[in-house]
């Protein structure tokens, strides 16, 4: 061989050791984008995907199949000033299925049936509208679920459609266990001020709280919002969680006018994050607010030290 010859077949070589790193390289980065696109799922394995809806455009949320082999499912979203409709598009179905009921999940983790779909040829379409505008689509085999859990029979789920984040989830116990707010009698006595929450008029109400004593340094603001439906949604924050004790649950309480305690949420304080949030909605007309400080999981308020909420 030449020296000529030689120095061909060395080029060639080098460029062909360079390419292959090059093809390597790219497709390390292909996985790498395509895992991080993944994160946007809450949960990873996609059963929680609640997202907020936004006003006058349409858009397209993937209905992912649970243990069904070649079915596909499709839903679009509109939701409108006066309601959101929600139209479902399945297909690849069972030839022995017959109905599915499809369900709204909202952030607390309760469940708003929209209706039935009907199977015909392994094809359904249907439209539904409901006033929710954060939700996520479970469609079941099952009617008349209020809440799902682990163990619920489901056919599909949505999934989180591309440039949308999930909105957090209300339900922030660490037991597992998903909390359902109901109002309960108990034996303590707490000095709550009603809110006269019928004086919002379908306005947000900013009412803040000021805690002292051994919670002094948190700060806890709540946003009250009358709806046209008769729900009152509450947002909580809490800021300076490093300011509060640790490892103790956050509380917060609707107490009724006549001696009722209803829990919308709580957080834990870890020690680890400078602000929580709980979200919630009761369908109270009135009700005041305040929050408990608690050492374990509970149901009714026990807690020595608790804080009212009062607005003007």
């Amino acid at each position: 061989m030449t020296k000529n010859s030689l120095f061909r077949f060395c080029a060639v070589l080098g460029l062909s050791i360079l390419m292959s790193g090059f093809i390597c390289a790219q497709d390390t980065t292909t996985t790498t984008t395509t895992v991080t696109k993944k994160e946007v799922v809450q949960n990873a394995d996609g059963t929680y995907s609640v997202i907020e809806y936004p006003v006058g455009k349409e858009v397209t949320v993937e209905l992912t199949p649970m243990n069904i082999q070649g079915a596909k499912g499709w839903a679009k979203v509109l939701r409108a000033a006066d309601g959101t409709t929600v139209a479902v598009d399945l297909s690849g179905l069972p030839a022995d299925a017959k109905n599915y009921y499809v369900y709204a999940i909202d952030p607390n983790g309760g469940a708003t049936f929209l209706g039935p779909t009907t199977i015909e040829g392994g094809v359904s379409k249907a439209t539904f509208n409901t006033k929710m505008n954060q939700f996520m689509l479970v469609l079941s085999p099952n009617e008349g679920l209020t809440t799902i859990a682990g163990d619920t029979p489901v056919v599909f789920r949505s999934a989180v459609p591309s440039g949308y984040a999930v909105v957090p989830t209300a339900i922030t116990s660490t037991g597992g266990a998903k909390q359902v707010a109901g109002s309960t009698s108990v034996t303590s006595t707490y000095e709550v001020p009603m809110l006269n929450v019928p004086s919002f008029a379908d306005k947000t109400a900013e009412i803040r709280v000021n805690f002292s004593g051994e919670l002094s340094g948190l700060k806890g603001k709540a946003y009250v919002e009358p709806k046209k439906d008769g729900a009152t949604q509450i947002k909580m924050r809490f800021d300076d969680m490093k300011m509060a004790p640790k490892d103790k649950r956050f509380v917060l309480w609707a107490a009724s006018s006549d001696g009722k305690y209803t829990k919308l949420g709580q957080v834990i304080n870890t020690g680890a994050r400078q602000e929580s949030e709980i979200r919630s909605e009761t369908a109270m007309k009135d009700f005041g607010l305040f929050v408990t400080i608690e050492e374990t999981d509970v149901d009714q308020p026990t807690g020595k030290i608790y804080s009212t909420f009062s607005h003007p």
